[in-house]
């Protein structure tokens, strides 16, 4: 994620997916805060690339679970 850079409609394109996923945007919506929020404090020290904002790595990485499981590890 190091390399990625922003592009707008990719990530108004991967939020859609995100929200299309759940019944409930509100509950999808608050997975992405509490996960931003937990990325926020976790990676205090780590200074990966200050332009993506967490709120946006979380839907990023949300998007990314759901569409290629096999990149998550146990």
């Amino acid at each position: 994620m190091n390399d990625y850079k922003i592009d707008s409609r990719d990530i108004l394109c991967k939020t859609e997916s995100l929200l299309n996923t759940e019944h409930s945007r509100y509950k999808i919506t608050v997975q992405v805060a509490h996960r931003a929020k937990r990325r926020k404090y976790e990676d205090i020290d780590i200074v990966d690339d200050p332009l993506i904002k967490p709120v946006i790595r979380a839907v990023i990485e949300m998007v990314d679970e759901i569409t290629q499981p096999e990149i998550i590890i146990d």
